[in-house]
């Protein structure tokens, strides 16, 4: 009997029986979309964390330490200092703001601050790109299932994706807290305590660099510089990671659960902390495995290979769990901005304003299914977990980036400028990735010149354009106008 493959179907099972008794404790759509409001500083620490430590984080982060090593790095780490951001600047005034006006979303905030044109072009075009991280998240489940058992990628997408599916759509973002605490714990000690054992292994942090340097043949001086993978690479990530931590509609739902903005501060700082420090883990997994291994058929399964072939039993079994916790946790995030963005931000936006609370729980937990099952096909076609994240985070910080932040600190952002700066942004974007100008950015990464192109056409806009009643229609909005101004 397989033993991993065991743990993880028990491991599953648990989260599954976790996620329904949370169930229980939610009656309105309040309950399930922002959890009552009702998190402290701890429990928000602990939900940020678990869902920004993910399939990018893990499998994919680990498949860039395999290829760039130690400057893999940056891939985390740039998520961190995005919500290192969030925790001080933007969160706060978003929770105020939500606090006074009952908003449930991102989408929400959005029309208050706009015009319901904006969120519904925002909801539609980040929907689509929302899709390519779930899969993402469900691909590098299906990695762990077939280094484990060998299960096809299709079926292994299957199976992950019916499991987060099942405790995400009974409790909402109550059950997932809850879920998120065990797994959080399970994936931190799983993996960092594997990381140590892996490098002790290979003697130290010498012993990887002189493995790399002898055995492999590879530029071991690269791999074990922090700025190895140059300066282009690392502000592609930079300018991608950044702004989608501090924009993304599923953490901005996570903290309009905060009690107050003191919770959001300390809860969202400490999961930057720990996003800076974890950064280093994957990246050591990588170069463990490329020294370990040399030429794998496929990077990303690097890290289920370390957790298989060069660590005890007991504590590949305890890491493997941590993986699919990460997993996991990331996809119930990814869940809820998806149903979210479909039962709220267009459903009830656009089609039905005065539903009823229990009506729009009920659109919330179809809505939740149904995207899910359009992740787990869209995994299946999607190559790899990089190639499915980048998608989204790509289409994040130059879809959104600049609408929100300029929203909250300029008083002359207005409507059209919203929507000239988000299709500008996501044009230039398209064109200096496909066109012949992708030769002659230097440094600039394609998703950098939609975003500095943003900037440009919305404060040209917002100039020449007059400023809408609208943008100073709530006390919140008219206080954060002044402080801008």
């Amino acid at each position: 009997m397989n033993v991993y493959f065991v743990a993880l179907i028990l491991y599953g099972a648990l989260l599954i029986v976790i996620g329904i008794v949370a169930s229980r404790r939610v009656r309105t759509a309040s309950d399930f979309l922002v959890g009552g409001r009702r998190f402290g500083a701890g429990i928000l620490f602990a939900t940020f964390l678990a869902a920004n430590i993910g399939a990018g984080s893990t499998v994919g982060a680990s498949g860039l330490g395999y290829h760039f090593g130690l400057s893999a790095w940056w891939w985390v780490g740039s998520a961190g200092i995005g919500t290192l951001i969030l925790s001080q600047t933007v969160g706060p005034r978003l929770w105020r703001i939500a606090k006074e006006h009952q908003l449930h979303t991102l989408g929400d905030y959005l029309e208050l601050r706009y015009s319901r044109a904006v969120r519904g072009v925002i909801a539609v075009i980040l929907w689509f790109g929302t899709l390519a991280i779930l899969a993402g998240q469900i691909i590098a489940i299906a990695w762990i299932l077939n280094v484990v058992i060998g299960l096809p990628k299709w079926a292994g997408c299957v199976a992950g994706g019916a499991v987060a599916i099942t405790y995400c759509t009974a409790g909402g973002l109550s059950s997932a807290a809850i879920v998120n605490l065990l797994e959080l714990t399970v994936t931190m000690t799983g993996l960092v305590l594997s990381a140590a054992y892996v490098a002790h292994g290979l003697g130290g942090w010498h012993g990887i660099a002189s493995a790399l340097a002898t055995d492999t043949g590879s530029n071991g001086a690269a791999l074990t510089s922090w700025t190895g993978a140059g300066p282009k690479q690392i502000l592609a990530y930079v300018a991608i990671l950044v702004p989608s931590f501090i924009c993304s509609p599923g953490l901005v739902q996570k903290l309009y659960g905060a009690r107050d903005e003191k919770t959001v501060r300390r809860g969202i700082a400490l999961n930057s902390a720990g996003q800076l420090l974890f950064a280093f883990v994957p990246a050591i997994f990588g170069m463990a495995a490329l020294a370990r291994f040399g030429k794998l058929a496929n990077p990303e399964l690097a890290l289920p290979s370390v957790m298989i072939h060069m660590v005890p039993q007991w504590l590949g079994v305890w890491a493997l769990a941590a993986v699919f916790s990460a997993e996991l946790s990331a996809t119930d995030a990814i869940l809820f901005m998806l149903s979210t963005s479909l039962s709220v931000d267009l459903y009830q936006a656009f089609l039905n304003p005065h539903v009823s609370p229990n009506r729009l729980l009920k659109i919330s937990r179809i809505t939740t299914v149904c995207a899910g099952i359009a992740g787990i096909g869209l995994g299946i076609v999607l190559p790899s977990v990089i190639a499915a994240v980048t998608i989204f985070y790509g289409l994040l910080a130059v879809a959104l980036f600049v609408p929100l932040v300029l929203g909250l600190y300029w008083k002359r952002m207005n409507t059209a400028a919203a929507l000239v700066c988000v299709f500008a942004a996501i044009t230039l974007d398209l064109v200096a990735q496909h066109t012949p100008l992708k030769n002659h950015l230097g440094v600039l990464s394609p998703p950098l010149v939609g975003i500095l192109g943003a900037v440009a056409c919305a404060l040209a806009v917002g100039w020449l354009a007059p400023v809408p009643s609208k943008a100073n229609a709530s006390g919140a909005l008219k206080g954060q106008a002044k402080e801008s101004a």
